[in-house]
């Protein structure tokens, strides 16, 4: 993984087994503008994860993305924030994020990798 960069990151779900079923269930047909605009922005890969009401996201990224790039793409972009403001009604913020922060950035505390 030479050319990408790995971030994981957490959030968690309303607790409600209807609201996480439909949260499911739009990830099954994401809209082809969002899949496009993850494209965009330099994600080269993404998988997300569920145990219970927790998040885990898995992204690898090409050498042009950064945060801010993204953010400044959403925001300029009706369709993100038509999508961002729906996924709302069923993420609800870590304890320890900043106001406004969705997905938290978690911290790597183990690597191990197998030479080549």
């Amino acid at each position: 993984m030479k050319d990408k960069k790995r971030y994981c990151l957490t959030l968690d779900l309303v607790d409600d087994d209807n609201l996480i079923h439909e949260y499911e269930e739009h990830h099954k047909k994401v809209w082809p503008e969002i899949i496009q605009s993850i494209k965009d922005s330099g994600i080269q890969n993404m998988e997300i994860y569920r145990i219970a009401n927790r998040l885990f996201m898995i992204m690898e990224v090409d050498s042009s993305f950064t945060f801010e790039r993204k953010q400044q793409m959403d925001s300029k972009n009706p369709k993100v924030k038509e999508w961002e403001d729906l996924m709302w009604t069923y993420q609800k913020a870590l304890p320890m994020a900043k106001p406004n922060e969705k997905w938290v950035l978690m911290k790597e505390v183990f690597r191990l990798e197998s030479g080549a």
